[in-house]
Order: structure tokens, then sequence, then C-alpha cells
């Protein structure tokens, strides 16, 4: 408790300032009358007498060395006070003398203390100035302490149109529904209510209880135990929740509007809301879209005494406004990204079955993008019983760039299918094309074709403009296989393409893949190459869902913004 603390546990506060000479003899702050701090010239608690550790309810050890501003000083609301808005802070900076008049201050027990304050500049050292902060409490009838249970001032005007602000900001900087709703709980409570509850709309007109927040001692606590789906939406029930959830207007509730015989399910689970949160009064709004309600948000008072107003109406609607546009970009966002997952699934192929051959393919999309992008890769048998793999990556990260990779693998697949020559001609007879009769900007690819022959597989590959194979042997060599290397698709070269052959070792693993898994702003591509490299070479003998996996998970770069497309071929052993 505070009374075991003593003066020992800070060391003499420095002497204060003298016009010349040396410093006077260090002050002893407990026999300053008067609850007194000592700050440092960034605001850092140097000494604090009894009457300050009593007045903040805050033990020696918990003030030392603590920044006065960021521990103590509060709004009206309880919320901290930014530095750009503190004079007492200002008054430090400039080294002058300044009195306030009332100010919050936040206390060990959780309650805000009304404070009028004196601060004047002090010397700690020769050369090193900081404050004398004098501290006195504002009794009842001036603005005295308030605790949990008493009402805070109303929001002024100011405060109103900041926590808009707030609002527009904060929400629509995330295109996370569950985040949106966690935000808007964050920025209401406890600044307007003790609880916020959020009920949404779902596609099929079913009701979900999608977050009930309360706030108790300085934590938002989520009752997951009051959350879940909820009936069905009555369509003539004069209930503030249904009418909102119809877009009705705003409504004030208490415990009392849901006592009566209940009218449907809805007000069922109200009942049962307002019994579980010990809600005196709420405030309900409808939460709209730009064509649709998308929901409602109740705002509940349970510790605070005063209720709800008619003249709380307003904000409360102008929150929920903002909300709902928030809330309609992350739905249309997540509508877009499903839809595009979707059409990923299906523009990537299926892994054919080569008898004697382990193959897995991998699909990461870019973390920023629409969840699709230019990125692919492909395997197929042809013709002549050899089997065709192939890589590559069309320049963009969105739908166009997805349909461009889309037409160049359909057409890689015609050439190589009706032509089954040497992969340097097809992808020849494929630039040629791109230039004329596709969509494709520029790209780059690696066209590989595989066979058998007596046991031995043998790879013969053209590369056009893409990163090098990666080969890696049973036990633990890697090495790029960098011949037959040309330039990428879509620029007009006539230069003739090469192609390269190499024999793969028994249980030897073969990797394609495109630029996002290496490259990143933070390092080079050889460092990126080099990597790859190592850690491919480590897990040689993983099996390949499980090399796959982890190589993903160990090389691909964390600031990345690149989609990734990955290829695995692993030869079986000898006796295979």
């Amino acid at each position: 408790m505070e009374a075991a603390a003593s003066p020992a546990d800070f060391p003499p506060a420095p002497g204060p300032r003298t016009p010349d000479g040396p410093p006077a003899p260090a002050l002893d702050l407990e026999s300053v009358r008067a609850s007194s701090l000592v700050v440092d010239n960034e605001g850092r608690i140097v000494a604090a007498n009894a009457g300050a550790r009593q007045l903040f309810r805050k033990s020696a050890g918990e003030l030392a060395g603590q920044d006065a501003h960021d521990l103590l000083h509060r709004d009206s609301h309880g919320h901290p006070l930014p530095r750009s808005r503190c004079p007492m802070r200002d008054a430090l900076l400039t080294e002058t003398t300044t009195q306030g008049d009332l100010g919050w201050f936040a206390c060990g027990d959780g309650t805000l203390l009304g404070l009028s304050w004196l601060i004047t500049p002090y010397t700690l050292a020769p050369g090193t100035t900081g404050a004398l902060v004098l501290l006195h409490e504002v009794r009842q009838g001036e603005g005295a302490t308030r605790g949990a249970g008493t009402a805070p001032p109303p929001l002024s005007e100011l405060d109103r149109l900041a926590l808009l602000a707030e609002t527009t900001t904060g929400l629509t900087s995330t295109l996370d529904v569950d985040e949106a709703l966690r935000r808007l709980a964050a920025l209401t409570v406890p600044r307007l209510a003790d609880w916020a509850v959020v009920d949404l709309l779902t596609e099929g007109d079913e009701v979900r209880r999608a977050l009930v927040v309360h706030h108790d001692n300085g934590v938002l606590i989520e009752r997951t135990d009051l959350q879940g789906p909820m009936p069905p939406l009555p369509q003539e029930s004069p209930m503030p929740l249904s009418r909102a959830l119809r877009g009705a207007a705003s409504a004030l509730a208490g415990p009392s509007t849901y006592q009566g015989p209940p009218d449907s399910g809805i007000a069922v689970e109200q009942h049962r809301l307002f019994a579980a949160t010990g809600m005196h009064s709420a405030a309900i709004a409808p939460v709209r879209g730009l064509r649709d309600v998308l929901g409602a948000l109740t705002l509940g008072r349970s510790q605070r005494p005063d209720a709800f107003t008619a003249a709380d109406l307003p904000l409360l609607e102008d929150l929920t406004r903002r909300a709902g546009l928030a809330l309609d970009n992350a739905r249309l966002y997540q509508r877009q990204r499903k839809v595009a997952e979707t059409m990923q699934r299906h523009l990537l192929p299926q892994m054919p079955i080569v008898p004697g051959l382990e193959m897995k393919a991998r699909y990461v999309p870019a973390p920023d993008a629409s969840q699709v992008g230019g990125d692919w890769y492909d395997a197929f048998p042809l013709a002549d019983g050899a089997t065709a793999l192939a890589i590559g990556d069309v320049v963009g990260h969105d739908l166009e760039a997805a349909g461009g990779m889309a037409q160049l693998r359909n057409m890689l697949r015609a050439f190589a299918w009706s032509q089954p020559e040497s992969p340097s001609t097809v992808v020849t007879q494929l630039d040629r094309a791109v230039m004329h009769i596709a969509e494709v900007p520029m790209a780059t690819m690696l066209l590989a074709r595989l066979t058998c022959d007596d046991g031995l597989w043998q790879l013969q590959w053209t590369n056009a403009g893409h990163p090098p194979p990666l080969l890696i042997t049973h036990d633990g060599r890697a090495r790029y296989l960098t011949d037959a290397h040309g330039i990428l698709l879509g620029t007009g070269s006539t230069k003739p393409r090469r192609d390269a052959v190499v024999s793969l070792p028994p249980r030897s693993t073969l990797m394609l893949y495109t630029d996002g898994l290496i490259e990143s702003p933070s390092h080079s591509l050889d460092h990126g190459l080099d990597l790859l490299s190592k850690h491919a070479a480590s897990l040689a003998r993983r099996a390949l869902d499980s090399f796959s996996d982890t190589l993903l998970e160990q090389v691909r770069p964390a600031d990345n913004d690149d989609d990734v497309a990955f290829l695995a071929v692993r030869t079986p052993d000898a006796a295979g």
C-alpha cells in the first residue's frame, strides 16, 4: 500500500535554480505540503512526494522514471491526451511557468482525478533544466474526482468532429469486415457507452450477432457467448432492433422495452441481451450501405448512470452512416476476392499422373492484390508420350493479368500438342502469336520436355527470361540450370532461341518457380537465389508435399508483394 513508500524510494530532488553560483542544496520534496512532482527535460518523473503518490494511488516504483504525460495526463473522457494538446508539455519545452485550472489525470485505481496545477522550471544539475509540478485536487462542485460509476461530461462539438474523423479513417483503412467491427467498438466504447453490439444481415437476409463488446477496467472484452446466429427478421415488428434492421430510424431502448410478451425470436434475444449485460439504457441505429441495410449498431450503458437521450441519436446515426460505407466496401472486396479465388482455382490446372514421377504445385496470391495474378504453372502429356512442364509470369497482379495468363497457357498447350518439337521451337511460335493475337503485354516463361528412356529421365528446356530451374539431388547438392536462357516474350525480338538438355538423377527434385519466391525490396536477387538453393538442399529428402510447403514458408520473403507459382517434380529411385 502507498503508506509503505518512503522518501528513500526516490533520490533527493536537486536544488532549485539560483541567479548565480552553484545550485542550492537538494530540495526535500517531503517538506513541501502540496502534492509535488519533479520531471526532467523530457518529462520523465525524477521525484514525487508522498502527497503526489497518495493523490495518484501509485507507488514510488510505479512513478519513477515514467513519462509523466503518457502515464498520467488524460482528456475528460479518460483517453490519452495527444502531446500537441498538452499545455504542461508546452511549458516544459519552453521553460516557462504555467498554471491550469483543471486537468484530468489517471489514478492507479482507474478513476480520473481533476487537478489544478502549476509547472515552473527547475534546475536538476548545472546546465540541465527540468520542472517542478505542484498539484491541487479540485473539490466536489469544482469538477472533482470521477469514478467509473459517474457520468462524464457530454462531448464537445470538437470531440464529436474528432470522433467522426477517427471513425472515417479507422474503418476505411481496413477491408476486413471483422476488423472493421472491432475498430468501431473501440471507437465508441467507453467514449459513448459501456457496451457495443453489432447485428449484421447476411446475403440471405438472415441475422447474425457479429460482435458484443464490453468495457471493463480499461479493457475491451468480447462476449462470444452472446454472439452467433439470430432468429429471422420479422417484417412487422415495432420493436427497436427489428425496425433498425429493416432500415427505420434510430431509437432508444431499455430493459422495459422487451419486458412484455415477445412478438418475435429477436425480441426474446434482446430480452436476454439486456439481462446478461445489465444495460439500463441503449441507443439502436441502422447500419446502411450504398444500396441495402447491412445491420444495426446498439450502444448500451450499464455502469454509467446517465441514460441515452434523443439528443444522442444524431451522433450515433453519423457514426453508423460512416460505418456502413466502410462495411459495404469491405463486403464488396471480400466478395470480389471469393470470385477471384474461384477463378484462380479454375485457371490453374491439376497435375497429370505420370508413372514413376511425383509432381506437386503451389500458388500463393500477392498479399495486397485481388487474389489473382499473372503467375502460372502447367504440366500436361504430349502427343509423342513426353510430359510438358511450364511455368510463367505475365506482367500484373489483377484480373487482366490472370486473363492474359489463361490465354498464354491455352495457346502454349495447343502449339505443344500439335507440334511435338523442341521447346525452343514451340516458344518461338508462341512469341509470334503473342505479338499479334494475344492480350499479353510481356511475359516470362520456361518450357521443358521430360522424357524417360530405359529408366533414365531427361529434361530438355528453353528459358524466355524466367528465373532458372533448380535441380536438387537426393544427397543434398543443388545447382541452377542456367543454360538456354533467352529474351522474354512480347518484345518483338527475332533472335533464335536455344535448348539445353540435362539428365535427372534418381530421387532428384526439379523446381520451377516464379520470381515472387526469391525477390524482395530488402535484398538482392542473388541473395534470394542463394537462400532458395540452401533451403532446398536441406530439404532434399523430405516428402514432396512437405518439401513444397516448408520451402514456401522458409524462403518466400516476408515483404514480398508478388504472387508465387511453384512446380516441383521428383524422379523415382533407380529401381523404380
